[in-house]
């Protein structure tokens, strides 16, 4: 499987590019700031047609480049039915914009446990409301992989103090997210890579960040 990483200013935010191999289509997760021209240069190195681009939540540094990208490859846009309106009318959600964010139409809204086919890859929509309403993570059983959007990071949780926030329903997707198999390779929003086992304080999170 390739998968390179692109974070990206001011928040550092993680975009994500994936394919199970070269000359073969491929997706983004993500995309931040100023990272199309990254992604399509990477793209153009490994020959893979982006096929389309999918959104953990929509934070606004998770999909400020999502219309340029979209305008560059033609590929739909997939987020959770929940975080959708947000993509197409920026700010909805509540959230301040720092930054001016071009709408985008929504092509596909993802539900809990739907399959999304990037070729040979298979990505399980896992829904994890708590940091935002529509918040997923995508599942490559397959792969032993997770991208865990704001869900959670390496030792810590999506803030929940946000108009967006949920403390009762992140407790609930995190207990859920620490059944999946300890070696699981977990790409968070922010920061590094970790795995499932490195993170056992999962199933017991409320009692770590109640207070958040």
């Amino acid at each position: 499987m390739l998968l390179y990483t692109f974070p990206c200013p001011p928040l550092q935010t993680n975009t994500y590019l994936i394919a199970k191999e070269n000359h073969g289509p491929a997706a983004v997760v993500d995309p931040g700031t100023d990272s199309t021209e990254k992604i399509l240069h990477q793209a153009k190195k490994d020959d893979l047609k982006i096929e389309k681009i999918l959104l953990t939540h929509s934070h606004w540094d998770h999909f400020i480049d999502v219309q340029a990208l979209k305008e560059k490859t033609g590929a739909p846009i997939y987020v959770h039915t929940l975080d959708a309106k947000n993509v197409e009318s920026p700010g909805s959600d509540g959230l301040p914009l720092f930054v001016s964010i071009t709408p985008a139409k929504v092509d596909h809204q993802l539900q809990d446990g739907e399959i999304i086919e990037v070729g040979p890859l298979f990505l399980e929509v896992i829904h994890t409301p708590g940091h935002s309403p529509g918040g997923v993570c995508f599942y490559l059983k397959n792969e032993a992989v997770l991208f865990s959007g704001d869900t959670f990071f390496h030792g810590t949780i999506g803030r929940l103090d946000l108009p967006t926030g949920s403390a009762p329903k992140m407790w609930t997707s995190l207990k859920k997210l620490s059944k999946l198999p300890s070696h699981t390779r977990v790409f968070p929003g922010h920061g590094p890579e970790t795995t499932i086992g490195k993170e056992s304080w999962l199933s017991q999170a409320e009692e770590f960040f109640h207070e958040m």
